[in-house]
């Protein structure tokens, strides 16, 4: 179990404090800046003050997503399939001056963004909508900064969830690369030029990943800023990290810049 601190509310050292006089023991997480690895579950109601939004569950490699865009006061940012709005939350924890829309097709899974936003005491616009739709729900204003966490096979979350191996099939792979592409090419027009968009999965797989972010670039000429991280291997278009034994799951992270005309 592990856990995202807010620490625009408290340090994670001293809710590591916190946790231990609660009996509870942990120790921070050694890629996110923001996370604690908990030796057992529990329920969140034993967590300190988690009810008024100071600790939120996250996996470790989800937490860094926040990270890796780095969002900047004053800056326009889109969080595209967002539900149920923990990357959301952690963007707004990163940097509370920022302007955000909490983006996602699924009205029932985003009802759940809006109870994050609410118990963590932070504020977005939030939309449904389909992202590869931007007709439907863009202002026309661009972002300055756009997090694609793509939907994928979640190939990256197979020790948590063993029957996503029994559900999958070779065809799915090919649907949600060709749904991926979409989703890319559909946003890559709202960005600003100098713009930068994160594009995120938890699969392990090279078909949604390098492969889906090598012919976007061909396709689009966006230059690739290969994610500074200790964890995970490197490649020339993002960053795979691989489950980790009690640590974190399988994710993958491009990060991708607008060059700006003329």
């Amino acid at each position: 179990m592990t856990l995202r601190i807010a620490t625009r509310q408290v340090t994670r050292e001293d809710y590591l404090h916190m946790l231990a006089e609660q009996g509870i023991q942990g120790h921070a997480t050694p890629f996110s800046q923001t996370g604690i690895q908990l030796e057992q579950p529990v329920s969140v109601d034993d967590l300190p003050q988690f009810h008024e939004g100071w600790a939120s569950v996250q996996d470790e490699a989800a937490q860094l997503a926040a990270q890796l865009l780095a969002p900047r006061d004053g800056e326009r940012i889109l969080d595209a399939c967002a539900a149920p709005g923990g990357k959301t939350v952690a963007l707004l924890e990163a940097c509370g001056d920022i302007e955000l829309l909490s983006l996602d097709a699924d009205a029932a899974r985003h009802a759940r963004t809006v109870e994050y936003l609410n118990r963590c005491h932070v504020h977005a616009q939030v939309k449904t909508g389909d992202a590869g739709d931007p007709m439907n729900w863009w202002d026309g204003r661009p972002f300055d900064a756009i997090l694609l966490d793509a939907p994928c096979s979640a190939t990256g979350v197979l020790r948590r969830h063993p029957d996503i191996r029994f559900l999958r099939r070779q065809e799915d792979i090919q649907a949600l690369a060709q749904l991926q592409a979409r989703l890319l090419d559909a946003l890559w027009p709202t960005l600003r030029p100098g713009g930068r968009l994160l594009y995120a999965t938890c699969s392990v797989l090279k078909a949604e990943n390098d492969h889906v972010i090598e012919a976007f670039c061909h396709r689009s000429h966006a230059r690739v800023r290969v994610p500074e991280l200790d964890s995970g291997v490197a490649s020339a278009w993002g960053r795979q990290l691989l489950p980790q034994l009690n640590g974190h799951d399988g994710f993958y992270y491009a990060l991708l810049e607008k060059p700006v005309q003329g």
